[in-house]
């Protein structure tokens, strides 16, 4: 009999409703720097705190046109270790074009180009030439990771800075949007967006100098770079050793100076202290997106997969460097499209007006259910109040981000959470009115409706599950706080109003329900 609950349900109840009042107390605390991390209030999204909304395009045809670039590298060196006669073998931004004569010689050759990497085709036209390029799909697959990357990237770069509870979310096909709560200034980020930190590590030709590499006398396995200070440098084309293979960076000092220190994976380190061996006596030059920053000459071995990169360092200049590179290298250049920054003001003007819309959704709840039911109406406002607190707890545990659409979710949970209770009354009504006794009416009141409380409630849930996979940003904060609000009041309207109904009949023992 449901006046008869269990010592144990009860301890259950009351344990819930403990933790949601422990977990929502930090939400009004003054000091919250001083709670631990685990401790936190609710979040709040862009449009209640202000902040700042970036719009970054990828530069998705930048890599495409890299890699055509290294493509064709690899198809130079095919042809001249298969010692194929071409002409005109250039790059272009979706493939590499070549044109050879000898019509077995250009069936050998293709057969080899489509083994430079996965997904390419190499399509002859009526002149001999030869064009290869990425399938369409491969095409497609190679541009969303591009997207993919840039966006991790982002977030670990983002993360570093201690921003709280960034978004960063893709947006259409090469777009990816950047909300940035109470931050009012985005510049800074701006900066370190915007570079796309891609170090790699070359040998320099000390057979060209600069000079000559500007007259044209320069080796094919070579080409020119500029230094942080103007002057340049004949480096290696191909890298001995790419910034993928790095684990750590940090900013440190040598002999008073700022400076970064590095440390590759295994795999780099094995590869380096290889290359820095035999190259005893040669310059390295350090290249971070394609400028060179230092070119440091091997003086031993470099074992142990660790280094350091000098080259007049402020602090500060070494703390970013050391952060980008740490975070990762962009794999496309980022450049912003939009920038909006969303006041304080206004934030606190959404806050109030949203506090005044669930205060008034909240009084006219009350007023209705206590004139429709009376005391019964009176415990239901109480299991309305343990539901808000629940769900602010709920929120807090969780970490979630509260946005203006989340406060709606907030107020439409607040008319819907007495939906249960208004089934389970009308319920008890129909027992009464069919003579049965009060304690009788009341249980089956709540066995009875239950049925058709979770018919009622699994469909919204449903709903709010389907408006979070498939909605973005704001439509994503609805849709938690929703299924928050229809979790808790599910668990309020049954068994908190279940115990405060169950503890009036032990205690009065009344002969008629008040309803």
């Amino acid at each position: 009999m449901m006046y008869k609950l269990s010592k144990s349900r009860v301890l259950f109840i009351l344990a819930v409703c403990l933790l949601g009042v422990f977990f929502a107390i930090p939400n009004v605390v003054s000091n919250k720097d001083a709670l631990p991390k685990w401790w936190q209030p609710v979040n709040l999204g862009l449009d209640l705190q202000g902040g700042s909304n970036l719009l970054l395009e990828v530069k998705v045809d930048d890599v495409i046109k890299e890699r055509m670039s290294s493509i064709e590298d690899a198809a130079r060196q095919i042809l001249r270790e298969n010692k194929i006669r071409y002409q005109n073998l250039q790059a272009g931004a979706t493939s590499v074009k070549v044109k050879i004569e000898n019509a077995n010689a250009r069936s050998k050759a293709a057969n080899l180009f489509k083994k430079i990497d996965s997904g390419l085709e190499v399509l002859e036209n009526e002149v001999g030439t030869l064009d290869i390029t990425y399938s369409d799909v491969e095409m497609n697959k190679l541009k969303m990771r591009v997207v993919e990357q840039s966006i991790e990237i982002v977030r670990r770069r983002i993360d570093e800075l201690g921003t709280k509870e960034p978004v960063i979310q893709s947006q259409g096909i090469d777009r990816i949007v950047v909300q940035l709560p109470g931050l009012q200034n985005p510049e800074y980020v701006k900066t370190l967006l915007g570079k796309t930190a891609k170090m790699s590590f070359h040998l320099v030709d000390s057979r060209s100098t600069a000079a000559e590499a500007r007259r044209g006398k320069l080796a094919a396995n070579s080409k020119l770079a500029q230094g942080s200070a103007g002057e340049y440098y004949v480096i290696s084309r191909k890298p001995i050793i790419g910034g993928e293979n790095l684990v750590d960076a940090q900013p440190s000092f040598q002999d008073g100076e700022a400076v970064v220190s590095f440390k590759f994976n295994s795999l780099g380190g094995k590869k380096f202290g290889e290359v820095t061996k035999d190259n005893i006596g040669e310059r390295l030059a350090i290249v971070l997106d394609n400028e060179v920053i230092s070119a440091p000459t091997i003086q031993s071995a470099i074992l142990g997969g660790s280094g350091i990169i000098s080259g007049s360092f402020t602090v500060k200049s070494a703390n970013d460097l050391a952060l980008l590179l740490r975070s990762g290298a962009l794999p496309a250049p980022l450049e912003v499209l939009e920038e909006r920054t969303v006041g304080a003001g206004l934030g606190a003007d959404s806050i109030r007006e949203g506090i005044i819309a669930s205060v008034i959704g909240l009084i006219a709840v009350v007023v209705f259910m206590v004139a429709a039911y009376g005391l019964f109406g009176v415990f239901t406002t109480v299991t309305v109040f343990t539901n808000l607190i629940l769900m602010l707890g709920a929120l807090s545990f969780l970490g979630a981000t509260l946005t203006l659409p989340g406060i709606a979710g907030i107020i439409l949970t607040i008319g819907m959470a007495v939906d249960a209770n208004v089934l389970i009354f009308e319920r008890m009504r129909e027992e009464v009115k069919a003579g049965r006794s009060t304690k009788d009416a009341a249980d089956a009141g709540f066995t009875e409706a239950w049925g058709t409380i979770v018919d009622s409630n699994l469909t919204t849930l449903v709903a709010a599950f389907v408006l979070f996979y498939f909605g973005t940003g704001p439509v994503r904060g609805f849709a938690v706080t929703l299924a928050i609000g229809i979790a808790t009041s599910m668990f309020t309207s049954v068994t908190v109003t279940r115990l405060i109904i169950t503890s009036w009949l032990q205690k009065y023992k009344p002969t008629k329900l008040p309803i």
